[in-house]
């Protein structure tokens, strides 16, 4: 077992730069798949839902390397086993990517229920009835989704009644290889899609309209292999200059790009904070103790659900009370129990958080409950007096790379524990 150990107290000050965004990669990777030749992937970051997929890539029989340049080389060619097993995708919700690839390429797929983060129910029955639209027939059986298409899928139209990110990706793979145009309406616009439909055009396929909630996909026969590059990881980053705000620092993270976190530096500099933006970094320095600010998450361009828990832990020692609203997901608070037992003082009223700021926080032992809650615990043990213990840091290793080296880069008196 392992824990992060937290010295707390110290402003954290310099510079440190942006992984590439898991978010972002994992649906690249599924995308290979569609791909008739070697795809190599440019800033893939070293973390554990990335070897997740990795290892069901090479299951499947595709050809799978890494080298120094955190450049990953896939080839699909070979790939036999249209199949996502339980056993290997149990810790990690994005193995739903892959159904609609392995269904456009093989005609069929078995695909196990998602895992991953307990953070509420996120159903795939959106990209079910996409896929259905394009022709699919459907069977939910013993946990495992088994989709047919033996002559292929066909476009369509398809009518989200929710933003849903994975499944906007999905059936836009899907989509690529179909016979005939798709449409996609109330399609996510967060840039993760428009990562990987700008990496799809690279490859060859015909998409227009990511970035708006109306995508356009024109179904080709084939799509070669190419390089493919992976945006920088815009949670990371935020959870990076929170770091340096909730210990009242002054942190700046380079090779970023501030246009994806717009609400969020919007909050910042609500809270007093000092914002600087470039082309590729952001800098964030504090001007003493924040102000409180009230937020509601929800879908890209608006606060990403994503960074609620890292902002709460910030608006913990903020001067007021913050009113936080989770519209996302149902059961995305399992962090305040945890920040309580820190000696925040936080009422939870249905989706909404009411957070009176206090002075300091206090270490203590604490445990994450999923990868971001993990997040907001470790910006809460750096800013709170004594030392906290965080139990159960295999979540924090799904989304975060080498998150103490880079912690101790700024000053950081952290350090991971073997028990």
């Amino acid at each position: 077992m392992e824990n992060i150990v937290i010295q707390g107290g110290t402003p954290l000050v310099g510079t440190v730069e942006s992984s590439g965004a898991k978010n972002a990669a994992l649906p690249l990777l599924a995308a290979a798949i569609l791909a008739d030749g070697p795809v190599t992937l440019h800033r893939i970051p070293h973390l554990n839902d990335i070897s997740t997929m990795t290892n069901l890539l090479a299951w499947q029989g595709a050809e799978v390397a890494y080298d120094d340049q955190n450049c990953l080389h896939i080839d699909t060619r070979k790939a036999n086993r249209p199949e996502a097993p339980y056993e290997m995708v149990k810790t990690m919700r994005a193995s739903s990517l892959v159904l609609g690839p392995l269904l456009v390429r093989f005609g069929q797929a078995t695909v196990s229920l998602p895992g991953g983060c307990a953070i509420g129910a996120r159903p795939i029955d959106l990209h079910l009835k996409g896929l259905e639209v394009m022709g699919a027939t459907i069977e939910v059986s013993h946990g495992n989704v088994i989709a047919k298409a033996p002559h292929g899928l066909k476009g369509g139209r398809i009518v989200f009644d929710q933003v849903t990110v994975t499944g906007t990706e999905n059936l836009m793979m899907a989509a690529v290889l179909a016979d005939g145009e798709t449409v996609i309406e109330n399609a996510a616009r967060e840039p993760e899609v428009v990562n990987l439909a700008d990496s799809l055009r690279t490859l060859g396929a015909k998409i227009e309209g990511d970035g708006t909630d109306r995508i356009t996909i024109q179904g080709v026969n084939s799509i070669s292999g190419g390089d493919i590059y992976t945006i920088a990881d815009r949670i990371e980053t935020a959870t990076y200059l929170a770091a340096g705000l909730i210990t009242q620092g002054d942190v700046t993270v380079t090779d970023t790009d501030p246009r994806m976190l717009d609400a969020f530096l919007a909050r910042v500099k609500e809270a007093g904070a000092i914002v600087e933006t470039g082309k590729d970094w952001i800098r964030c320095a504090s001007q003493g103790r924040l102000k409180a600010v009230n937020f509601h998450t929800m879908p890209h361009p608006g606060f990403p659900t994503d960074l609620q828990a890292q902002f709460m832990a910030m608006m913990c020692v903020a001067e007021g009370t913050s009113l936080i609203s989770e519209t996302i997901f149902e059961n995305r608070f399992m962090h305040v129990q945890e920040l309580v037992r820190m000696g925040a003082n936080i009422q939870l009223d249905g989706h909404t958080a009411a957070v009176k700021g206090i002075k300091a926080l206090s270490g203590a032992p604490v445990m994450a409950t999923d990868l971001r809650a993990s997040a907001s615990l470790v910006l809460a043990g750096l800013a709170a007096q004594g030392e906290t213990v965080i139990s159960r840091v295999y979540h924090i290793d799904r989304g975060y790379e080498r998150i103490e080296e880079k912690m101790r880069g700024l000053g950081a008196n952290i350090e991971r524990q073997y028990v």
